[in-house]
């Protein structure tokens, strides 16, 4: 009864999406979860579209620029991020994904595009009480891990800690990260790039645990998520890469946002399906 509900609301929700399909040929629609800093995020400071920050935001500007087309960032929430390239309803997701063979074959996946040591290193943070306690895999023995649904995160808890490991999956990671303080669980699974964040934000909080994945080469950047059979885009999206990463502009894009990640003004803002703010 639970699978055929759950095929419901996702058979709806898809529904809905292809209901506003990315239509304007104008327009370049990029879904983004603007809850993992430095790579999407939102500036407190700003309103509308131009709240909207971090490595992926600059990211999506120079390819709706390199287009000639006028970009429309649409939040929602991770899943729903994937859900909306699938149906057609935004031309592309640009939100810290990782290459993987289920993706590979269920979308058009863009060249690896590179921010910082954000996907390279992989790493688990606790509370500041536990501060560097557990430095291996076997530390997490009988211990609640939150990662967040259908990250790359997920998979390497799965994969990487011991089988007595309580691995909780998250819907975003800002509610996630309240958890943490709360003591819902004992950590949480994260790219390096957000742990500075959250570190450097939060020092009395939360801190490195002292363990990191072993990540796989095909893991170590990031991938552009388009429609399957998107492939003239997709060629497009590739030249556009290729441009950026020989004029180095990966290396100043990931320091910027992380900067500014760490600032007063970052916020990371959950959303929810329909792309409401969550919570």
């Amino acid at each position: 009864m639970k699978k055929i509900v759950s095929l419901i609301l996702v058979a709806c929700m898809m529904l809905a999406f292809a209901g506003c399909g990315a239509s304007d040929e104008n327009v370049l629609k990029v879904a983004i979860s603007p809850d993992f800093a430095p790579m999407e995020f939102v500036d407190a400071t700003k309103s509308g579209q131009d709240s909207y920050v971090g490595f992926d935001v600059t990211l999506a500007k120079y390819i709706a620029e390199g287009l000639g087309k006028e970009l429309e960032l649409v939040p929602l929430s991770f899943d729903a991020c994937q859900v909306a390239v699938q149906v057609g309803s935004v031309d592309m997701s640009i939100s810290g994904f990782s290459w993987t063979e289920e993706r590979a074959a269920n979308y058009n996946l863009s060249d690896y595009y590179y921010a910082g040591d954000n996907e390279t290193e992989q790493v688990i943070i606790t509370t500041k009480a536990n501060e560097g306690k557990f430095a291996t895999a076997e530390s997490f023995s009988g211990l609640k891990v939150a990662a967040q649904t259908a990250s790359l995160q997920l998979a390497l808890c799965q994969e990487q800690l011991p089988e007595d490991c309580e691995i909780i999956e998250v819907v975003d990671l800002t509610t996630a990260f309240l958890q943490l303080q709360s003591g819902e669980f004992d950590a949480m699974a994260v790219a390096t790039g957000q742990a500075e964040v959250l570190i450097a934000n939060n020092p009395e909080i939360a801190a490195l645990s002292g363990f990191q994945f072993e990540v796989s080469a095909e893991y170590e950047a990031n991938v552009i998520m388009l429609q399957k059979g998107a492939d003239e885009l997709t060629a497009k999206v590739n030249e556009l890469l290729a441009a950026a990463y020989d004029a180095g502009y990966y290396g100043v894009w990931y320091e910027e946002a992380l900067a500014l990640a760490e600032s007063a003004n970052s916020q990371e803002v959950s959303y929810d399906d329909e792309g409401n703010v969550a919570g």
